[in-house]
């Protein structure tokens, strides 16, 4: 009998350094894949973490190569402990995207820390991870993932956006799926904001008081990724020769640099909506929390937006990587060539079993 209940651990970090995404959900597919996340919780990095995170582009390979080593160590003791904390018992797999640290697809280079082999040994678990670099060597930019997942639990809505640290959007076009990064989002509106002393913007009050700068909107909007056509995806290496030096060089309020780069972002997806009349958007990710944002997104959209359950908006990704460790598991497709522009669909990851 082929196993269609699949209980699994699925674990994220995006960019955003919003913390470690970890859930227990329970898949079971029938004519559908339908799902249930029984725990969740979003651990916190420490201080050590965050600052060498922040700072991973900047890196030899060297000195990469032997933290990703340490953040193996540190990602299995944190899923250990979720693993302790709610008493789990029946694990088929940990599913883990790990952490990008570096993510150029152009030259056929991607790399997430934290998809050792060691991390089954440590957790004494059956682990699918590394999910990324099999479809950038077929040609693919290795992102976005989780429009499968779209497809497969989300089909009924017209477009998917998450808002992360990039914003990006699946749909179905044709009858196949697309998927592309928009923007950047909170990997920008964080980097400011904690300059304030804050970790985030709550609800997007700072800014909402600050003042657009057109020259730097300007600026913003016409940088020439956004008139590349999909598929295409963004990293942090390209916020930091692209983005911070364009806003920097304004020398803005803090207040004003918030305000101008959401909308930058608004008119970014808006772009993406436009002749959706009728269209349902569903909008997840730490960026959905973000009032003042989707309130401009409302004014120049005319989709209808759905913020679901906080257990979705929050672990929408990490449920996904779940997922796609379960295709993987069961040798079946998990990545779309027509989101990522691989020469072919594919069953991508690496599985490490643990061996007693």
């Amino acid at each position: 009998m082929i196993k269609e209940d699949f209980k699994v651990i699925g674990v994220m970090s995006g960019t955003s350094l919003d913390g470690i995404d970890v859930i227990y959900a329970d898949f079971k597919h029938t004519d559908v894949w339908n799902f249930s996340i029984l725990k969740a919780e979003t651990i916190p990095y420490t201080e050590k973490w965050l600052d060498c995170l922040k700072h991973l582009v900047t890196y030899s390979k060297k000195e990469l190569e032997i933290i990703d080593q340490d953040y193996t160590v540190y990602l299995a003791n944190v899923i250990q402990q979720f693993i302790e904390k709610y008493k789990i018992t029946d694990i088929d797999a940990v599913c883990s995207h790990g952490h990008t640290a570096l993510h150029d697809p152009a030259q056929k280079f991607t790399y997430q820390i934290g998809n050792l082999p060691k991390l089954a040994d440590l957790l004494q678990k059956d682990v699918v991870c590394d999910f990324r670099v099999q479809d950038v060597a077929l040609g693919g930019q290795g992102a976005p993932l989780v429009p499968i997942g779209d497809a497969l639990l989300f089909s009924n809505y017209d477009f998917c956006l998450n808002l992360g640290g990039f914003a990006n959007i699946s749909t179905e076009v044709s009858g196949e799926r697309i998927a592309f990064d928009i923007c950047p989002v909170n990997i920008v509106l964080n980097h400011y904001v904690q300059t304030l002393g804050f970790d985030y913007d709550d609800g997007g009050k700072l800014a909402s008081i600050g003042m657009v700068h057109a020259e730097l909107l300007h600026q913003l909007n016409a940088l020439p990724f956004y008139k590349a056509d999909y598929p295409k995806s963004l990293g942090l290496e390209w916020v930091v020769q692209n983005i911070f030096p364009l806003i920097d060089a304004h020398n803005l309020d803090v207040h004003d640099i918030l305000r101008t780069f959401v909308e930058h972002i608004a008119i970014q997806i808006a772009k993406i909506l436009q002749n959706s009349t009728s269209s349902i958007l569903l909008i997840t990710g730490g960026g959905a929390y973000n009032v003042f944002l989707i309130e401009r997104l409302k004014s120049l959209s005319t989709c209808e937006i759905i913020i679901p359950e906080a257990a979705v908006v929050e672990y929408k990704e990490a449920l996904i990587f779940g997922l796609l460790g379960i295709l993987k598991l069961k040798d079946q497709i998990n990545c779309l060539k027509s989101v990522t522009g691989a020469t072919e669909n594919h069953s991508t990851g690496v599985i490490y079993s643990y061996i007693k």
